[in-house]
């Protein structure tokens, strides 16, 4: 259960605005093993950090990103939205999911394989997605890393599989249980789960055996994995403990025996 994967959802967005470069160093020194980061273009191609389609939410600006420049962001938002590269450069050392959020195609994946690999980071970005997205992701780069967003109980189809040829499958976590997570890895795959806050949740899934979990409070999850990795040990010591101490008793009562 310690070596779950603790991936931390747009960052650390209690703390910092979500997809924001100090957001995702917060999640960095709190643990995170991965940041996940939600990409799209501007108007002129340019990849950056921005999970909505317009700024609004995060920006007071109601204006869709596919309609402003890149230069046109950063004034609106005083430079807080993030390139695609000043994210990289951020998390340097770490690995990243992208998630490719909206109207996903051809050119968007291309535009955002091509600045992963001039940033020399495609070694430690991996790419999350509905089918459709990911196929594309697939076309563009055949060695790419994979985690297919699946949101039914029903399993993907072998030729979806086949096609998309995934490292994880990525599912809501109120979906998984035990027997999902036997499914998954039956098949050969990694299982990742989005998005549970809670330590209880958590926990319900490092118990059925989940490998990753994305979530928007990597802190409750890397204390969490902590405890279970010192309980862990601590179990280990007693229980060699008692195998000594019975070593020992065995060998009293051969020898009063003798």
């Amino acid at each position: 259960m310690q070596n779950v994967t603790a991936v931390a959802h747009r960052g650390d967005p209690y703390r910092f605005r979500e997809n924001t470069l100090d957001s995702l160093r917060s999640a960095l020194a709190l643990g995170a093993d991965a940041v996940e980061i939600d990409v799209r273009l501007t108007r002129d191609g340019v990849p950056v950090l921005l999970h909505d389609e317009t700024l609004r939410r995060l920006w007071a600006h109601d204006r869709p990103l596919r309609a402003l420049s890149a230069d046109e962001v950063r004034g609106l938002t005083r430079g807080a939205v993030p390139t695609l590269p000043e994210a990289l450069l951020a998390t340097e050392g770490s690995r990243v999911m992208i998630d490719l959020c909206g109207r996903v195609d051809r050119r968007s994946v291309e535009r955002t394989l091509d600045v992963v690999r001039q940033c020399g980071a495609g070694d430690r970005v991996y790419y999350s997605a509905h089918a459709e997205a990911v196929l594309a992701v697939r076309a563009a780069d055949p060695a790419a890393e994979i985690a297919l967003t699946w949101t039914s109980l029903a399993p993907p189809r072998p030729a979806v599989l086949d096609a998309v040829r995934p490292r994880w499958l990525n599912y809501r976590f109120a979906l998984v249980d035990r027997d999902l997570a036997a499914r998954v890895h039956h098949g050969g795959y990694l299982l990742s789960v989005w998005t549970p806050d809670t330590r209880r949740s958590m926990r319900r899934l490092l118990d059925v055996g989940v490998d990753s979990i994305t979530t928007n409070r990597v802190d409750v999850l890397t204390a969490l994995r902590g405890e279970i990795l010192r309980d862990g040990i601590e179990l280990d010591g007693i229980v060699r403990g008692d195998m000594v101490r019975d070593d020992v008793v065995r060998g009293d009562v051969v020898r009063d025996a003798g």
